[in-house]
């Protein structure tokens, strides 16, 4: 998994490629604690994202709630296949997906 950032001012935007599974999760888990002070406006771009698993989920979930306080979170670019584990998770109902 590779995970790019682009910081303008308070948007963030974290374009991760490849799969977001057990054991790349935590790596974005870490990237996204040290990068959200002072954003208001995060978006993951899962363009290149070939795989999600449900650890992945639970650092979306986390990043959702922890942007709920500060300013808002937005998924872009997703897959048919990305959508579709959104849609069977719920995820969609909680996620603002683009």
């Amino acid at each position: 998994m590779t995970i790019n950032k682009n910081k303008n001012a308070d948007k963030l935007t974290i374009s991760i490629e490849g799969r977001l599974d057990t054991s790349t999760a935590p790596d974005l888990e870490k990237e996204i604690k040290t990068s959200l002070e002072g954003i208001t406006e995060l978006t993951f771009d899962f363009s290149a994202l070939e795989y999600i698993s449900s650890a992945g989920l639970r650092v979306l979930l986390t990043a959702q709630k922890q942007m709920t306080k500060q300013g808002s979170m937005t998924v872009t670019g997703s897959s048919d296949d990305i959508l579709e584990i959104f849609e069977v998770t719920g995820f969609s109902d909680i996620l603002t997906i683009k």
